[in-house]
């Protein structure tokens, strides 16, 4: 953080305090298209991961067991455990088929997208499913005798009990797909760069100032984001609390 306000063109060489890779940054192009593809990868990925991971999670916790529920469980939760190399080559050759098919494989921001919702929802299901398993299975059932149907009880007293850990789940998957480099390597095309990519491209022929400024803009902007979610999940477990009482 300290060398992005260098003013030297030598990454590691301090020559004097200077915010011109600030403003170098905020003209370059091409870095802020990548910067702009991977915000709307990332939110969109972590929405769809949050949808989908939560439906899963329910899934894996209901009370009734069903048939293929342990094929079903290592469905969802094999992107946690295979390589990004492996999941990268395999949502390739996936697009490919399906181009091969239809005529035409997704192209743009799509595919990436498609392929980080993938790998996220597994984490988002582990993360929800951990609290769906420690909430009283008493209160639903006493929301249900008051006369509250499934999905009044799910949105009324399962929802806001699981908040912290959806929270959680959104900026865990908002994450990973911001950081990911290796599946976007393989799925995305030349018109949808992320910023990875991106700055992988530019360390390659040399480390760029720039990258400093950027770095050090990215971990103030997560620590941030990371504050607020803090306060807020911590404010909701004391209204919880509070409403639960002695």
């Amino acid at each position: 953080m300290a060398y992005s306000f260098n003013d030297s063109r030598l990454a590691t060489v301090w020559s004097g305090v200077s915010l011109r890779w600030y403003g170098a940054l905020l003209h370059d192009g091409p870095m802020l298209a990548a910067a702009w593809v991977s915000l709307k990868v990332a939110f969109w990925t972590a929405n769809t991961a949050l949808v989908l991971g939560t439906m899963a999670a329910l899934v894996l916790t209901c009370q009734r067991r069903f048939a293929g529920r342990t094929v079903f469980a290592a469905l969802v939760t094999a992107p946690l455990v295979m390589p990004d190399v492996l999941v990268g080559l395999s949502m390739l050759l996936l697009f490919v088929a399906v181009g091969g098919v239809f005529g035409s494989a997704p192209h743009g921001a799509v595919p990436i997208w498609l392929a980080h919702t993938t790998v996220a929802l597994g984490f988002v299901a582990v993360l929800v499913a951990s609290r769906l398993k420690t909430l009283d299975p008493a209160l639903e059932e006493a929301a249900m005798d008051l006369g509250a149907g499934p999905v009044r009880t799910f949105f009324r007293v399962t929802l806001p009990l699981i908040a912290p850990a959806l929270a959680s789940a959104w900026l865990l998957a908002f994450t990973l797909s911001l950081d990911d480099v290796v599946i976007a390597s393989f799925v995305g095309g030349p018109e949808a760069t992320t910023l990875p990519v991106r700055v992988m491209s530019s360390v390659r022929m040399g480390l760029n100032p720039k990258i400093n400024a950027l770095a050090t803009l990215m971990i103030v902007a997560v620590s941030l984001l990371a504050a607020l979610a803090w306060g807020w999940m911590l404010r909701t477990e004391r209204t919880q609390d509070a409403a639960a009482g002695p």
